[in-house]
């Protein structure tokens, strides 16, 4: 290993580490990214803070709910919109109004996209669902 690689190195696992205490979370191709192709993970984050993680006029807190419905509505991994789901809660909303902006998604991206992000939330929140007294079929839970 040259002493650029351990730098180049160095400077991604610093750079990954900021991003975990900016956001709350990294996902893992922002991982992969820095250690295969860190300027294309830095210049993607630039992007993602000005839109994002910066303050302007919408706080935070408003910031994440649009991030989890827009996921939602886009069918992203579970994961993805868990890591939102989260950072949401750490921030103080509350799963109920968590579970209500996920709720906006369903007359624009449907049903299917709808259950994807109620079972995202479900799994974060671990809500509970009240079960039929009556012989049913198992009907899933809308995840991929």
């Amino acid at each position: 290993m040259t002493t650029e690689t351990i730098n180049t190195e160095a400077t991604a696992q610093q750079y990954i580490d900021d991003m975990a205490r900016t956001r709350g979370y990294v996902l893992d191709y922002h991982k992969v990214m820095a250690k295969h192709d860190f300027p294309v993970l830095e210049a993607a984050n630039k992007m993602v803070s000005a839109a994002y993680l910066q303050q302007r006029t919408l706080d935070r807190k408003t910031k994440e709910l649009i991030f989890i419905v827009s996921l939602t509505a886009m069918r992203a991994s579970k994961g993805h919109i868990q890591s939102h789901i989260r950072v949401a809660l750490d921030l103080g909303l509350t799963p109920t109004e968590i579970l209500e902006a996920i709720e906006i998604s369903l007359p624009e991206a449907g049903v299917v996209a709808f259950q994807a992000g109620v079972e995202a939330w479900r799994e974060v929140v671990d809500a509970e669902g009240i079960e039929p007294t009556v012989t049913v079929h198992e009907g899933g839970n809308g995840a991929a």
